[in-house]
């Protein structure tokens, strides 16, 4: 398999066999149930639908009991599919997926949600500078984002310009992590710095390639 769906734990910090102080992400990755098989034929793709941490059958949907009883698991929280496999990655619906699918060393690709920061201005959404000066009667223009378009002429303000506006809660993929240590006992995976989203989120881990 080419990932797993975890949950972000939180930070800390190992040592490795040289000494140095390397700063990690704890995640829970998985166990993962297949609840789902695209094939080529049927769907027009290859793709392998994993599910993960249990969810109350009451707060399910009867659409969604149906498809998780396909699969002879209990209701799940989060589903998602991953494309990419390697040789002889044939599975069955119901296969439980874990953190042996990782190799200690190797990178990673992490997808997740980014804190929402709300609504925020341009000097912290943007980084722009201000007028960072107080003379000529500038006195409440430290953190104005300024002029914005011309007058007369395109009499409009051109689409993706620089504004104040809603900051976070984006869909975020940081590429290129090394799994600095697998714990399979306890469903973990220590990654090397960290990861986008607020302790308790989900996150998708992809194998580098």
């Amino acid at each position: 398999m080419s990932g797993l769906i975890g949950k972000k734990i939180g930070m800390t910090s190992v040592f490795d066999e040289s000494g140095k102080n390397i700063p990690v992400t704890i995640i829970e990755a998985g166990p993962c149930v297949v609840t789902q098989i695209r094939t080529k034929d049927r769907d027009g793709y290859e793709a392998i639908q994993l599910a993960f941490d249990d969810k109350r059958e009451k707060h399910t949907t009867r659409a969604l009991q149906g498809h998780f009883a396909r699969a002879k698991t209990t209701p799940k929280k989060v589903l998602a599919e991953f494309t990419r496999f390697e040789a002889g990655h044939q599975k069955e619906y119901g296969d439980i997926l874990t953190v042996d699918v990782f190799i200690e060393g190797e990178y990673i690709d992490v997808v997740g949600t980014s804190k929402g920061k709300g609504f925020q201005g341009v000097v912290r959404r943007h980084h722009f500078r201000g007028v960072g000066e107080s003379t000529h009667g500038q006195h409440n223009r430290l953190r104005a984002p300024g002029s914005v378009g011309a007058s007369s002429f395109p009499s409009r303000v051109f689409p993706g310009i620089r504004m104040a506006g809603r900051m976070g809660n984006a869909r975020v993929k940081v590429i290129n992590l090394q799994i600095i240590k697998l714990i399979p006992e306890k469903n973990i995976v220590l990654v090397k710095g960290a990861v986008p989203g607020a302790n308790g989120s989900y996150l998708i881990l992809e194998r580098w390639s």
